[in-house]
């Protein structure tokens, strides 16, 4: 089973840039988007590849966050949020259950550049979801994919030392990211590739991305009982169309 999540910064705009033939070569049984930008009516007259049921959870405000998810299996229930409303006004999560696991597709806020919501992501947003995974888990195994706007490690990204008090890679931020996975979470990446270079955003400053100083913030986590099943986890930083690139598994 291969799952796919990728923040499209807007699906309007890649889909200008050649989406759907990404999506058709993925082969993804399941496809999880963050940062779509739009509500799904606005989207109604595109041929999607056939086989897939969509699931769309958007913002209350127009043209900002959202995230969406295209699966082969129907979901056996889905639902929306973390349950807080304060939290679940941007369309930043949907929860898709299937019979051995419970997918997390999200979109995690950013702190902004001058930190000013570096307070609400960490004391408020990051327990909250860090609770939502643990209480699914009572249920079934999760995996949890998507932006976490979070460089965990010096080695997640490309100059670390610059870094240090810019959103995406503050000791607050880096902190509760280490506290999920101490929670009983597996980072998927790192259980295949611990060396450096690998990032999956880049700035859209000329000649950023070409000399790959970049970010690895966009993950696939796991719940330690499916980590029998982790077959692979990648990066494809060759997909192009967004500041971000996909990243993936596959499960047995």
């Amino acid at each position: 089973m291969k799952l796919v999540s990728w923040n499209v910064n807007g699906i309007r705009a890649v889909l200008k840039r050649n989406f759907l033939d990404f999506f058709r070569d993925s082969k993804a049984d399941v496809l999880c988007l963050q940062e779509t930008k739009a509500h799904p009516d606005q989207l109604n007259h595109l041929d999607w590849p056939a086989g897939y049921h969509h699931v769309w959870n958007w913002a209350e405000k127009p043209g900002y966050s959202g995230t969406a998810i295209f699966t082969r299996e129907k979901p056996l229930k889905v639902t929306y949020g973390l349950g807080v409303a304060e939290h679940d006004r941007e369309g930043r999560i949907i929860n898709a259950e299937f019979a051995d696991f419970i997918l997390v597709n999200v979109y995690t806020p950013n702190s902004k550049r001058d930190l000013s919501r570096l307070a609400y992501r960490t004391e408020e947003w990051d327990l909250a979801f860090r609770k939502h995974l643990k209480k699914l888990e009572r249920r079934k195994p999760v995996v949890f994919c998507g932006d976490l706007n979070c460089a965990h490690q010096a080695i997640d990204i490309a100059r670390p030392k610059g870094n240090e008090r810019n959103a995406g890679f503050t000791i607050e931020e880096r902190t509760t990211f280490s506290a999920l996975l101490k929670a009983g979470f597996i980072d998927t990446f790192r259980e295949f590739e611990q060396g450096g270079g690998h990032y999956t955003w880049w700035s859209l400053m000329p000649g950023v991305r070409a000399k790959n100083i970049g970010w690895r913030i966009d993950y696939f986590g796991i719940s330690q009982a499916l980590r029998p099943r982790l077959k692979s986890a990648f990066i494809w930083p060759h997909v192009m169309g967004s500041d971000h690139c996909p990243v993936g598994i596959e499960l047995e």
